[in-house]
């Protein structure tokens, strides 16, 4: 059959989204993983007659806080999740309500999600009993059972951020009000075996945006492709 050059024009526009589809469901999938930071040790074993090297990291140790529903949380209610933690406290002139509208965009963002938490720790667990960690938390909108507003002894508080999220927070006698609660801007990302992932400037709306695609890439390692 003698082609002419309408008909090859037709069969080209046919063949080439045809091209795109299985070109895209080859190659278009997400084969990027995260880091997962503070390596702890490396140990070396035999598999199968070869040698290979196990590298185990850090941990985000056990915990146990009251939320603001004053309900207990620990590292169980984040078994099997993903989650986003932070550091703040409500009467906190400067960065925090930053941070916080930050993280209602990513409760937002993974809203029918229930493996993506958020866990927000008050630094002046004195000054935010559950009545004012209540109103805060409704004042921004959280979920209940999605984001948790939690408090707790203040050294417990603090040894949680500087030995297990490796951030600040701390209380300076030297200080008086709100300056003497020092606290990191940073959003840390917790993997489901309570790895450390990833962190980012809760003020800075495009490392927030970073934060949102680095959920969905961790989500893809566990084969979640819902977000």
């Amino acid at each position: 059959m003698k082609l002419t050059w309408k008909t090859g024009i037709l069969l080209l526009l046919v063949a080439v989204p045809v091209f795109l589809i299985a070109f895209l469901h080859q190659f278009g999938k997400n084969h990027f993983k995260l880091t997962t930071y503070f390596a702890k040790d490396i140990v070396e074993k035999v598999v199968d007659g070869k040698t290979v090297y196990d590298t185990t990291f850090h941990q985000v140790p056990p915990f146990r806080f009251t939320s603001s529903d004053n309900e207990i949380v620990t590292e169980k209610t984040t078994a099997g999740k993903i989650y986003v933690a932070d550091f703040f406290f409500t009467t906190c002139p400067g960065i925090c309500p930053i941070m916080s509208s930050q993280l209602r965009r990513v409760q937002e963002a993974f809203l029918d999600n229930p493996d993506i938490l958020i866990l927000s720790h008050t630094v002046d667990p004195e000054t935010d009993s559950l009545p004012v960690l209540q109103a805060y938390a409704k004042r921004h909108k959280a979920i209940k059972d999605k984001w948790y507003f939690l408090r707790g002894d203040n050294d417990q508080i603090y040894e949680l951020a500087q030995k297990g999220y490796y951030i600040s927070a701390l209380e300076d006698a030297n200080e008086t009000g709100t300056d003497r609660f020092v606290h990191s801007d940073k959003l840390i990302l917790v993997d489901k075996d309570r790895h450390i992932r990833g962190f980012y400037n809760g003020t800075d709306e495009k490392e927030v945006d970073r934060l949102i695609l680095e959920i969905k890439v961790l989500l893809s390692e566990y084969g979640d492709a819902r977000d």
